[in-house]
């Protein structure tokens, strides 16, 4: 069974996606194509904890590839994920870091990929599905 996930995961295997740049400024966003996958946001008033008040500083979002999918992620309460008012219409999903070890390894590796494959070109994603024997 793969290890609980961690940030280092998020970076690696953004990274290893084929065409993926990084952006920096202040935070890490990676991006295929010019088009953001995989990015860590700044602390904002729409992800904040409901005790406290004080806003999240770990929050990460992932592109999904449609509102079904998000629905599907957000409201399975078994995952990590949710969303927030502000995304609402926007096909993306946030996790927070303090959270990723409710997630094995390979679990957010799927995470990513399919983050990825939202973004990517069509022929970037057939192209890298065909190459792991897989139908687009």
């Amino acid at each position: 069974m793969s290890r609980p996930a961690t940030v280092e995961d998020v970076h690696e295997l953004a990274r290893a996606m084929p065409g993926v740049t990084l952006a920096e400024g202040g935070v890490a966003v990676y991006q295929v194509s010019r088009r953001s996958f995989v990015f860590f946001r700044t602390p904002r008033p729409d992800a904040v904890d409901p005790e406290t008040g004080v806003r999240y500083d770990d929050v990460i979002v992932f592109w999904v590839e449609s509102e079904a999918a998000k629905q599907a992620m957000v409201l399975d309460a078994s995952t990590p994920f949710f969303t927030t008012p502000h995304f609402d219409g926007h096909p993306s999903v946030l996790l927070r870091a303090a959270h990723l070890d409710r997630l094995t390894r390979d679990e957010l590796a799927e995470v990513v990929q399919d983050a990825w494959l939202a973004r990517a070109s069509r022929t970037a994603a057939r192209t890298w599905l065909e190459s792991r024997g897989l139908t687009p």
